[in-house]
């Protein structure tokens, strides 16, 4: 029987506070602060002013080629990527210094910038910055592991795992493992799916090249049955094949 895999080891957001652990708390706060701008990130810049001919130079065109590769490969060639020392370059602006900022930052220091050196106060300038997609990796004991973009500005754990196919039931949902890239180097945080807590994590949201590693759990690595049917058919098929040796041998 200890060997199968329990039920309360695949039921997410657990009150383990509780006796009853299929009962969910409503009392839960969103811990998320704004993203800041890391190395390697993809960021779409877009500039408008009353004269859109004057900023043209500033918003990039694709070519034939790029506009008919996919939304990632276009993101790709037509974003501004965050270097080693985290600049990116601008048309006519130069290099400019974007690591630990947050988009509404970055906005606001390419406008001051183009004020400054290009465009007067009459031109209305609108600065849009956006990460061109969230991307990170799922990999381990997951259904389809693999690099995914969502276009979205948020995305939480259970909708990341989601779209990487979900946990099969041989995947340790207590120690999901985020190795999330910081100017000092890589770290790594551990979340309990199980818990309903997880949803006041600060990793609970994930971030733009976040890598989720899913741990196996050790019946599979025992290759053990899922569950106890499967564990007994195992154990029978076992203790059937020692019987008919034994049999065959006494004859």
């Amino acid at each position: 029987m200890s060997s199968c895999i329990p039920h309360k080891d695949i039921v997410y957001l657990q009150d383990k506070e509780n006796s009853g652990y299929d009962t969910i708390p409503n009392n839960l706060s969103e811990v998320q602060k704004p993203y800041r701008i890391q190395i390697d990130d993809i960021l779409n810049i877009r500039i408008k002013v009353l004269d859109q001919e004057n900023v043209q130079i500033f918003n990039p065109t694709s070519d034939e080629s790029v506009l008919q590769a996919s939304i990632a490969e276009r993101a790709y060639f037509d974003g501004f990527t965050v270097d080693l020392h985290g600049n990116i370059r601008i048309p006519i602006l130069g290099e400019m210094n974007v690591l630990n900022y947050t988009v509404r930052e970055i906005e606001n220091k390419i406008k001051k910038k183009l004020l400054e050196e290009q465009f007067k106060e009459t031109s209305n300038i609108f600065v849009t910055v956006k990460l061109a997609g969230l991307r990170y990796t799922a990999t381990g004991e997951i259904n389809s592991p693999g690099t995914v973009t969502l276009y979205k500005e948020r995305v939480d754990i259970f909708e990341a795992i989601a779209n990487a196919g979900e946990i099969p039931v041989t995947g340790n949902r207590k120690e999901v493992m985020i190795i999330r890239q910081y100017p000092q180097g890589q770290k790594i945080h551990s979340l309990d799916l199980t818990d309903v807590n997880v949803m006041k994590s600060p990793y609970y949201y994930i971030q733009p090249n976040d890598m989720i590693y899913i741990k196996p759990l050790r019946q599979k690595s025992i290759g053990t049955g899922e569950t106890a049917v499967s564990s007994i058919t195992t154990l029978a098929t076992v203790i059937t094949l020692i019987t008919s040796v034994i049999i065959l041998y006494s004859l």
